[in-house]
């Protein structure tokens, strides 16, 4: 395996935006437009996920998994209709669970979280 190279450095929370080790990249903690509607919020994840995805030449359809954290489940299809605008078919796997989230915005903050995986190696 290559070097692990780590990114988007979060000290205060003590964490990499994304850890890149061989062929693939792990995101965490993608998040944005907290505070607004579900949908924006969605839209807000993405949107930072693609931003650290860049850092390493990387876009959505490069993301093979995804783990989503909602405040509420019922959201999943405002999640998924978002989804099918962003991700344009190519959809990667996913899993979408259910968490209270220790935020400042508390529950009229953050609403969605998602973390993922993407893959950089040689495409079929």
């Amino acid at each position: 395996m290559s070097n692990i190279i780590r990114g988007d450095i979060n000290e205060e929370w003590a964490h990499a935006g994304y850890v890149m080790a061989g062929d693939f990249v792990f995101l965490s903690y993608c998040v944005g437009n907290v505070g607004k509607s579900v949908e924006e919020q969605v839209h807000g994840a993405l949107d930072d996920m693609e931003r650290k995805l860049a850092q390493v030449n990387l876009g959505l359809s490069d993301v093979v998994k995804l783990d989503i954290l909602l405040r509420d489940v019922w959201n999943i299809p405002i999640m998924e209709k978002v989804f099918k605008e962003r991700f344009k078919g190519v959809y990667p796997a996913r899993k979408t669970i259910s968490t209270e989230f220790a935020h400042a915005g508390g529950p009229d903050g953050l609403h969605v979280q998602i973390d993922g995986i993407a893959y950089k190696g040689k495409k079929a």
